[in-house]
């Protein structure tokens, strides 16, 4: 059986930016909120963080500053997947040489590969990493999907030791989880799921949710994992409005809103994403305030 690189809940943090450029004071300050608060984990300039447009410097310069922030407190997982997989290779020797404890792979995007070439790609990558990887399955914003069967041939490589499963199809997590058993340890990558998956044996989520609320999130992990099923499902249930309102556009325009909005960076992102629409952005605020976030 393969360690665990965390258990509860890790943030897909936002990578704070302005017109010039990261602004790492502010990221300073976020992360250290986030170790405040009590997160298991952080995940650096994966989707949340806007990976796929920082430069090449930018994105390394992201993760070797967030390893050296973290210091040892928290394990600091690197987004280091690409679509381009001797591109995905440079970026996970990098952060392993800067100390990052563990790499998210997203299956390469818009290329749409065969299972065949995820399987190949993936395993070329991990024989590259001298850390933990963790597969990043999210056919909604990849246009493929890596199918439980293709997991399970991946389990069996000593360096890929779980998978981030944002397919939304919990008929599919259930066969992934029947399939792998305990070979790799499987995340939630959609925080309107994490108890259903959790309930099959998850160990925790990768989570856009924990960006604002980064100790309810942990919380409700912690309390499924004691037992305390019943406060882990309200929390999941009363918490449902504003996932959703997180979710209303395409992640990390709302959340980049809401961090905003708690002093954290300020409200911008790089095109082809634009800020929240004004009605989407009202709703997500009154549901922060109901929360006493803002």
């Amino acid at each position: 059986m393969k360690n665990s690189v965390f258990t509860g809940a890790a943030t897909a943090i936002v990578t704070p930016l302005t017109r010039d450029g990261i602004d790492y004071e502010q990221f300073g300050r976020l992360i250290e909120w986030q170790i405040a608060e009590g997160i298991d984990a952080i995940v650096a300039v994966g989707t949340t963080g806007e990976g796929s447009t920082l430069s090449d410097s930018e994105h390394k310069e992201a993760i070797k500053f967030c390893v050296e922030k973290v210091a040892g407190r928290v394990p600091v997982i690197a987004g280091t997947g690409s679509n381009d997989t001797a591109y995905a290779i440079e970026l996970t020797k990098y952060a392993c040489e800067v100390g990052a404890d563990a790499m998210l792979l997203v299956t390469p995007y818009y290329n749409k590969a065969t299972q065949k070439g995820l399987i190949e790609s993936f395993k070329v990558i991990a024989d590259a990493s001298t850390k933990p990887c963790i597969l990043y399955n999210v056919p909604s914003r990849t246009g493929c999907n890596l199918l439980p069967s293709s997991v399970a041939v991946l389990a069996e490589h000593p360096n890929i030791v779980a998978i981030k499963e944002a397919c939304g199809n919990i008929s599919q997590v259930a066969e992934l989880c029947a399939l792998v058993g305990d070979k790799i340890d499987v995340y939630s990558g959609n925080d309107d799921q994490i108890i259903p998956i959790l309930s099959l044996g998850g160990k925790g989520v990768i989570s856009v949710l924990s960006n604002i609320m980064p100790a309810a999130t942990v919380k409700m992990c912690r309390d499924y994992m004691n037992g305390n099923v019943s406060a882990a499902r309200h929390a999941q249930l009363d918490l449902l409005p504003l996932i959703n309102a997180l979710f209303s556009e395409v992640n990390p325009i709302p959340v980049k809103a809401a961090v905003a909005a708690m002093g954290y960076c300020e409200n911008y992102l790089r095109l082809p994403l634009t800020p929240m629409e004004k009605e989407h952005e009202e709703k997500l605020l009154s549901l922060m305030k109901e929360q006493n976030l803002i």
